[in-house]
């Protein structure tokens, strides 16, 4: 017990950056979009994330939304740009990766707290929950980034005119989705880099051996 106090910590961490991971997923504003014309778009702001775009409007734009419009994003749509379909395949992939190096965690760690019952599994499912923590930090941290370039150099989207958002926006910022996904991507490296840690105590008789 006294040697996985790291490997606890990671399974702490590893969980609240797959929880991050998962409502970075989920979070409409990746990129925050300001246009000039405010007859549909009413706010001026419109929210672009990796699922769908919304924006408030006062018109009668779509069946059931009077106020906040929101058009879902197709797999056959060609208009969406790669940054946006890597974000929706890399961030699946991080969620079920990161829910790979937990079990793995919790595998290793109940062996530790509650009696090693499979003593030679303990140090290789840390080092696979560690492997897996780091493979969702980096599948995380490509989206992330990717996005946040794309949002740097005012990158445009030629969104169809069913969609009514501009090509372009006059400007835009970075949404809430990018800083909650940068700190999922540093919890699940340093989890992994904790669980990666670990070496199992070598007892007096394994050294005489």
């Amino acid at each position: 017990v006294s040697t996985s106090h790291l490997q606890l910590a990671a399974f702490a961490l590893g969980t609240i950056g797959w929880i991050l991971c998962t409502i970075s997923m989920g979070i409409v504003e990746w990129r925050v979009w300001h246009v000039d014309n405010t007859t549909v778009i009413s706010s001026g702001i419109a929210w672009v994330g990796i699922w769908k775009v919304c924006f408030i409007s006062y018109l009668y734009v779509s069946p059931g939304y009077r106020e906040q419009f929101c058009h879902k994003f197709s797999g056959y749509d060609s208009f969406i740009p790669h940054e946006i379909y890597a974000a929706q395949g890399l961030l699946l992939l991080a969620m079920f990766m990161g829910l790979l190096g937990l079990a793995a965690t919790v595998f290793a760690l109940r062996n530790v707290y509650m009696g090693v019952t499979h003593k030679p599994l303990i140090a290789p499912f840390f080092l696979v929950g560690g492997f897996f923590y780091i493979f969702a930090g980096l599948c995380v941290l490509i989206p992330v980034s990717w996005n946040f370039y794309s949002v740097t150099h005012n990158q445009s989207i030629a969104f169809p005119p069913s969609y009514y958002m501009p090509s372009s926006p006059a400007a835009q910022e970075a949404g809430a989705a990018i800083p909650v996904g940068i700190v999922a991507v540093i919890l699940l490296l340093l989890s992994g880099t904790f669980s990666l840690s670990y070496r199992f105590p070598m007892t007096a008789n394994t050294i005489t051996k």
